[in-house]
């Protein structure tokens, strides 16, 4: 079956770091544009970051971010684990929401969820102050 499994969320401290890993059965992950994006309770899902496809599989593809984790989030691959990273480092109290990740075959990696064709079930990530 194909999926996206994400995981490596938890409860730490303010000012801590988790890695999240979105790894994918049954799909190459380096055909695609892979996105996380992130839901708080009572709020919509928002954008956080994205890496898109290359042509080229020596290149990784372009990262983008949104404004509230530049700087502290990073974005990245592993071809040979079929499986997109998010290091997310000083992280504060606004940072908690489940975090979901999501597949865009041969995209450009940008902040439009609709644009992003599969999803994993989410990981919850809190962030205690």
């Amino acid at each position: 079956q194909e999926q996206l499994v994400e995981s490596g969320g938890g409860t730490v401290q303010a000012g801590e770091s988790l890695r999240l890993s979105c790894a994918a059965s049954g799909r190459t992950l380096s055909n695609y544009a892979v996105a996380w994006f992130r839901q708080a309770p009572g709020k919509e899902r928002e954008f956080v970051a994205a890496i898109g496809w290359s042509a080229n599989p020596w290149r990784r593809g372009i990262s983008n971010y949104a404004d509230s984790v530049k700087g502290r989030f990073t974005i990245s691959r592993d071809n040979s684990k079929n499986t997109v990273y998010l290091q997310m480092n000083s992280l504060n109290s606004e940072d908690t929401a489940v975090y979901y990740c999501g597949a865009d075959f041969r995209g450009s990696g940008d902040n439009i969820s609709g644009r992003y064709d599969y999803w994993g079930q989410g990981t919850q990530v809190t962030v205690s102050s």
